[in-house]
């Protein structure tokens, strides 16, 4: 059966100041800032070949990254294998809503849960231009 491997990203809308928000968990509570506005948190003991990380991301509060959800965050989920996964959801029932897509880390699906919260799936893979979808 495929399954969660842990937690791919964490991503919530901020509801005032984006910048703002960002700095306050960068001075408080050391969250470290890439390029692209965003953190990476690594995990050692994940034996994935990406080495297991967890992005941490700011969306601004009229994002509709989240869209259908009108929930304020989505958590990525890592999987071992989307293909199989999105299998047992739609034989349970679950909604997908996009996907599944290749990108240069992997390949990604979303589906909604039964509150209405936006779900996406995420089977990493190490960066390669050649994995995204033409």
């Amino acid at each position: 059966m495929a399954r969660i491997t842990g937690i791919g990203g964490v991503f919530f809308k901020s509801t005032g100041d984006k910048a703002a928000l960002g700095e306050w968990y960068r001075k408080h509570l050391g969250l470290a800032f890439e390029d692209w506005g965003g953190a990476i948190l690594k995990w050692p003991d994940d034996t994935a070949e990406d080495q297991g990380l967890t992005v941490w991301s700011l969306a601004e509060k009229d994002s509709k990254w989240f869209s259908p959800s009108t929930s304020s965050f989505m958590i990525n989920y890592r999987v071992d294998n989307l293909d199989e996964i999105l299998k047992q959801a739609r034989a349970g029932g679950a909604e997908v809503i996009q996907g599944p897509e290749s990108h240069e880390n992997g390949k990604f699906a979303w589906l909604m849960d039964p509150e209405g919260n936006k779900v996406e799936l995420w089977e990493p893979m190490l960066w390669d231009d050649k994995n995204k979808d033409s």
